[in-house]
């Protein structure tokens, strides 16, 4: 499958997981966050492995400021089966999509 593989409107000061990678698939994907605010934003990103519990040496950005209607984007993540990608906001209308490609081991 390709194209969306997740999407969210995230709340604030909420952990969401927006993507879980299926069994037996591995993932290659891009990671877009969109400010919808009219001011600054902080975001957080962490790829959880294997679903396993949420710990500090997950996050690939912390606190990473998005201007106003501005964007962060992480390109070339590579996911395996039951990885999650967690996304955190100090604010509402923050939407994240992830994209790319997934296929079967």
């Amino acid at each position: 499958m390709s194209g969306i593989l997740g999407q969210a409107d995230v709340p604030a000061v909420t952990e969401t997981d927006v993507y879980t990678v299926g069994a037996s698939l591995v993932s290659g994907v891009i990671i877009s966050i969109c400010n919808r605010n009219s001011a600054v934003t902080s975001v957080r990103v962490s790829l959880r492995k294997n679903n396993e519990a949420a710990s500090d040496k997950q996050y690939i950005e912390y606190d990473v400021s998005i201007p106003a209607a501005g964007v962060l984007e992480r390109t070339g993540v590579i996911l395996s089966a039951g990885d999650v990608v967690t996304v955190y906001s100090d604010t509402t209308n923050v939407s994240v999509n992830v994209f790319g490609i997934e296929e079967v081991l």
